[in-house]
């Protein structure tokens, strides 16, 4: 997990049935709570690639932590003081990521 590149295989393409390329979207699993689930507080600079990284040894896997917590904009820094969760379960939700898009 930690050799990806950060935007390798963001944009997968298949063909249609009259050969046409087109790209497909990821579908990104549900995330539900388990209880040893970590949940921290953010502190000035925090960043979800960087807190993916600390957690789960993989800047890459900044969406668990994004997609755990509802925030779906296009954020670069996270506001000082917001709780976030923190999945265990991540390479779980790894592997549900690649069966649902495979």
């Amino acid at each position: 997990m930690g050799d990806l590149q950060r935007y390798d295989d963001i944009a997968r393409k298949k063909k249609t049935i009259d050969g046409k390329e087109v790209y497909v979207t990821r579908i990104y699993p549900d995330i539900p709570i388990k209880d040893d689930d970590l949940y921290i507080i953010t502190e000035l600079g925090d960043r979800f690639d960087t807190l993916a990284k600390q957690f789960y040894n993989d800047s890459t896997l900044w969406w668990i932590i994004a997609s755990a917590n509802n925030i779906h904009n296009a954020v670069f820094s996270l506001k000082e003081g917001t709780i976030l969760r923190i999945p265990s379960n991540y390479i779980e939700i790894v592997n549900q990521l690649e069966v649902q898009n495979s």
